[in-house]
């Protein structure tokens, strides 16, 4: 092995040499490429849960089992009452309560019961209708224009009458009967129509009722741009709020109805005279027919009464459904 001066033998200078020279004759015939990159791996991603809101809320089992039982709650008197004026008094008495009888006996149920006691249930059918018509119309009618007044004008003792309406509404029914029936007495108007039509005129939930709605349903920008323009008050009233107003009037109307046409207490200490009856006082008499000396049992005609007198107040609430619906929700959202 032979050294150089600097202290290196000859073949580490040879391999070095080499080294060199297979990187210079690489580095003249090009670079080379380097070895493909493996494409990195990409890790599965989960699946994400659907977002709920309060639009599209998350199913509850409980409140669904809860709703349910309210429903079934609801829905078994009606049931029970359709299933029961298909049966006769034998079957009646002797059959299961929430199936058929051995015969079908509505139609024939139906007939007997207009024509009991010489239409008697006719008569308190009509009777109803005009208790309805009059005090739930007058009362709706009442209500729709005292609540405009109150929204729309500003007058002294405002906030006095608002505490008056809010007063009103806390007080039941119950316990002005028997002031109003000693106010009629001495009036001479108690035993007449008058008697349960006057009282159904005062709805105080109906007039806070359109007076929260007033104040939502029609701006105050229309009505000034209608004064601007040379409309008096009443055109303003017809023409242009009263029908922004009529998802709330009928709204009030139904309310007003439903407790017209279910009205017992009120008329049980007013009306004495049987021809004036509603559905719910001749209804009660028929009942209380049984219990009575010599008295004829009449169970069938009372539960085929009891339907007949149902299926109005269902009806009106399906046709007008939207706009007690749209009526509720008024208000709900600002825009």
């Amino acid at each position: 092995m032979i050294t150089d001066p600097t202290g290196v033998s000859s073949d580490t200078r040879e391999r070095t040499a080499d080294s060199c020279g297979a990187d210079s004759s690489g580095a003249a015939t090009g670079p080379q490429r380097p070895p493909a990159a493996a494409p990195p791996r990409v890790a599965p991603q989960r699946r994400r849960r659907r977002a709920h809101t309060p639009l599209d809320p998350r199913p509850s089992i409980p409140l669904t089992l809860v709703t349910g039982l309210v429903l079934v709650y609801t829905l078994l008197p009606l049931v029970w009452l359709v299933v029961n004026a298909t049966k006769d008094q034998e079957d009646l008495l002797d059959s299961f309560g929430l199936w058929f009888g051995k015969d079908f006996q509505l139609w024939d149920n139906i007939s007997r019961t207009l024509t009991y006691d010489d239409g008697a249930f006719v008569r308190w059918t009509l009777n109803t209708l005009l208790y309805v018509a009059a005090g739930a119309g007058g009362a709706t009618l009442l209500a729709v224009l005292g609540g405009y007044a109150l929204a729309v004008y500003e007058f002294p003792g405002r906030r006095a009458v608002f505490a008056v309406v809010i007063g009103a509404v806390a007080v039941p029914g119950t316990a002005l009967a028997v002031p109003t029936f000693l106010m009629f007495s001495g009036m001479g108007l108690a035993n007449t129509p008058w008697a349960v039509i006057i009282p159904s005129l005062v709805s105080p939930f109906g007039l806070y009722l359109m007076w929260v709605f007033t104040a939502q349903a029609v701006p105050s920008e229309l009505l000034e741009a209608a004064r601007i323009d040379g409309a008096g008050e009443l055109r303003i009233f017809f023409r242009i709020a009263l029908p922004l107003l009529m998802p709330g009037t009928v709204t009030v109307l139904l309310f007003s109805m439903v407790a017209t046409w279910n009205n017992y207490f009120l008329p049980l200490i007013m009306i004495k005279d049987p021809d004036w009856y509603p559905l719910t006082l001749g209804l009660n008499a028929w009942s209380a027919q049984a219990r009575t000396a010599g008295g004829e049992p009449v169970f069938d005609l009372i539960i085929t009464g009891s339907l007949l007198t149902i299926a109005p107040i269902v009806v009106v609430f399906l046709l007008l459904q939207r706009y007690w619906q749209s009526g509720l929700a008024a208000g709900s959202v600002k825009e």
